[in-house]
């Protein structure tokens, strides 16, 4: 069997795809290796301890990046033949298969060279069967499995059952592409075999709102292969003329598998190592800023509150209206690199800016409010202060009533942008120009059209978005 051929703008791609992810985790590591020194320039002992597991994920998943190695997991309910398929691949059996339920008892990985010119490092991992006891045990093995999984064989051997369209649904959660091996094919009569997939398309009680498998998976995702064939019987004839009959089992016949693997592989397989390492990377980023918030909330506050009340006293004694809202930018500006800085994020003024313009942009029209009002308390405020020249006490009431609303409303306003920077700050670890979250949507919008990656650009796009806006 031939290894399918990458083409170089392919390869070419799927290279500038993992020089970025490895930009990302790299950037990631430098901004966080300090562990977030304090404002003392001292270690924050708790905050390392804190954040060690996050830490060691963006170390492990640079570190699996490096090794190019690509994780193959099988999954399916039992006597599927999970373990099977893995050792037809194999060419070997290593892996322990039998007629008894439940073989598999813990996930076994073993390393796998489809052939002497291959150029990735594959590793397939075996894993119990999902409806066996222990049943939260076994959900939560298969996420994590799932999680460290680059490509998800599932393995059925008949038609598909409401558990096994659930277990393969709550799989697709993963974001993973999925192949969907049906085994055990050499028990079917040719003719059966062509109505396989049609089938496999009516899938739970029949009503056509709960036959949704061709939203998980296309045509080209379902393989049909044999992993351990039912032995035959064979005659025999002798050169004496005698005839005798033998019991004969056929080789494995997965060389379909294989080459939909190996096709995967080719065209894509560096793209789904740098998306799959930069999923993983976006969570423990996600949770270390989150972790970094809510340790640092007090002090932020603190700050958030003392900005406030500077930016409403600079605006209370300020007697010229445009400086108003001119010095209120400011404030605010200083303010997010300030929270950017307590929570050991980089900030520069440009990004600062950008944050300032979208926290006003997206804030219902309470800021805009601000703007505005500060530019009509401003003038009334800076008329007042020249009519105190004029008419003395009443002129000063004027523009003490004025200054009062208008230090009101911008410290009011810059309580806002603190509280709805903090959200940003958090949310926007992820973004940025090497931020996983922006690498995963370059590559998004990079993948070819033919490929299985593109299948799930759409709702990875959307996972994105919700995370963005949420």
């Amino acid at each position: 069997m031939s290894e399918p051929q990458t083409s170089p703008a392919s390869s070419n791609r799927q290279e500038t795809h993992l020089k970025r992810t490895r930009a990302s985790l790299r950037q990631a590591l430098s901004w966080y290796a300090h562990l977030h020194r304090h404002q003392k320039n001292l270690p924050d002992v708790e905050l390392q301890a804190l954040l060690q597991d996050d830490l060691e994920v963006l170390k492990s998943s640079l570190d699996k990046l490096d090794q190019g190695v690509f994780h193959i997991a099988a999954f399916g309910l039992v006597s599927r033949g999970k373990s099977a398929v893995l050792n037809a691949l194999l060419g070997q059996k290593i892996l322990q298969t039998g007629p008894l339920h439940g073989v598999t008892q813990w996930p076994k990985s073993i390393r796998w060279k489809p052939n002497t010119e291959a150029k990735v490092q594959l590793e397939l991992t075996d894993t119990p069967g999902l409806d066996e006891i222990q049943g939260e045990v076994r959900a939560q093995m298969a996420r994590q499995v799932a999680a460290q999984s680059d490509l998800i064989l599932f393995v059925v051997a008949g038609d598909i059952t409401r558990t096994e369209y659930q277990a393969l649904s709550e799989l697709r959660q993963a974001q993973k592409p999925i192949i969907l091996v049906f085994n055990k094919i050499d028990l079917y009569p040719d003719r059966d075999r062509q109505t396989i997939y049609p089938q496999l398309q009516q899938l739970g009680s029949g009503k056509a709102s709960d036959r949704r498998l061709q939203k998980l998976l296309s045509a080209e995702e379902v393989v049909m292969v044999a992993a351990e064939p039912a032995a035959v019987k064979v005659r025999v004839e002798w050169p004496d003329g005698k005839v005798t009959y033998e019991w004969e089992t056929p080789p494995p016949q997965v060389d379909e598998l294989k080459q939909k693997i190996l096709s995967i592989l080719n065209q894509e397989g560096k793209s789904l190592l740098a998306l799959n390492v930069l999923f993983q990377a976006r969570h423990a980023e996600a949770e270390i800023a989150k972790k970094t918030l809510e340790l640092r909330q007090t002090e932020a506050e603190e700050l958030i509150w003392r900005f406030a009340k500077y930016k409403a006293l600079a605006v209370a004694i300020n007697p010229i209206g445009i400086l108003d809202v001119l010095a209120g930018a400011f404030t605010d500006l200083v303010l997010i690199r300030s929270l950017a800085r307590l929570y050991g994020l980089p900030m520069t003024g440009y990004e600062a800016g950008k944050l300032l313009r979208k926290i006003l942009a997206s804030s219902g029209g309470l800021l805009i409010g601000e703007l505005g009002s500060s530019v009509l308390f401003g003038v009334g405020k800076s008329a007042a202060a020249v009519a105190t020249t004029v008419t003395g006490p009443g002129g000063i009431i004027a523009y003490s009533g004025a200054a009062i609303a208008q230090a009101s409303i911008a410290g009011y306003g810059a309580y806002a942008v603190g509280q709805a920077a903090q959200v940003y700050l958090q949310q926007g670890c992820c973004w940025g120009q090497f931020g996983p979250s922006t690498v995963i949507q370059d590559i998004l919008s990079q993948v070819d059209s033919d490929t299985i990656v593109y299948r799930l650009r759409q709702e990875l796009g959307r996972q994105l978005n919700r995370t963005l806006s949420s």
